[in-house]
């Protein structure tokens, strides 16, 4: 991945890097139950959504290095279908008993091998979340994590574009996060779904950017805090002249 920020494009995106605010990449659903060939054809993709969701999750993971290279936290968030804790508005809205267990094809079944991450996963000390609906804000402590950790905008990729991506940049946006979405980091198990995902995305949560422009504002956001660091240490020790110098 090369290249520079165009900043000029968005002026959005040049206030990301007007002030040291310090990004992070959110990882959302890169489960096997939502990215693994197998498990997703049952929901019909054709060749091109096939194509689109493989090329996601590879660009993904190359996302995910870059970030650890250039020092921005990881944060990963996972669906964690609980069968002692049955979502019965999901269960309806599949043409299922909302009053019943959780059925047997529930995707990312704690314990289950469709909940492990597909292709990349965290590394140790990363933060990772789970949450039980569409939102990685929704029930969790992700925005207090996000907090904590001096977060001033935020990445948002992962399955699917139009689900639990959009849910969750939607939050980000809503609690105050500036959100971008790299287009070719996230996808649909139809493209023209995926296209009308990112129109909203666009038009109410965040600036739509891919891949190598994300990475060119991370290591742009980290010369401006470093240069910032310098100016302030510059500004600290000028101030701290010895009593009596001349």
């Amino acid at each position: 991945m090369t290249g520079g920020p165009d900043a000029g494009r968005d002026p959005r995106l040049a206030q990301l890097l007007s002030a040291p605010l310090r990004p992070a990449l959110v990882v959302v659903d890169v489960q096997r139950d939502f990215g693994e060939p197998a498990r997703i054809a049952p929901y019909g993709l054709d060749d091109r959504a096939s194509v689109a969701v493989a090329a996601a999750v590879t660009r993904i993971g190359s996302l995910v290095d870059e970030a650890r290279a250039a020092g921005v936290p990881v944060v990963w968030v996972e669906l964690g279908s609980d069968p002692a804790r049955p979502w019965r508005s999901s269960t309806w809205l599949r043409g299922g008993d909302p009053d019943g267990p959780m059925p047997d094809d529930e995707p990312c079944r704690i314990g289950t091998e469709g909940a492990e991450w597909y292709r990349t996963a965290p590394e140790p000390g990363e933060t990772r979340v789970v949450k039980r609906g569409y939102s990685g804000f929704l029930g969790t402590d992700l925005e207090a994590r996000l907090t904590a950790a001096g977060i001033g905008w935020v990445t948002v990729v992962g399955l699917t574009t139009e689900c639990c991506v959009l849910a969750t940049a939607q939050d980000a946006m809503q609690l105050g996060w500036p959100v971008v979405v790299p287009q070719d980091a996230t996808a649909a198990y139809d493209t023209d779904v995926h296209d009308a995902a990112l129109t909203l995305i666009d038009l109410n949560v965040g600036v739509v950017t891919d891949a190598d422009e994300t990475v060119a504002l991370w290591r742009a956001a980290a010369d401006a805090a470093a240069s910032a660091s310098a100016s302030a240490s510059a500004s600290g020790s000028a101030s701290a002249s010895p009593v009596g110098a001349r």
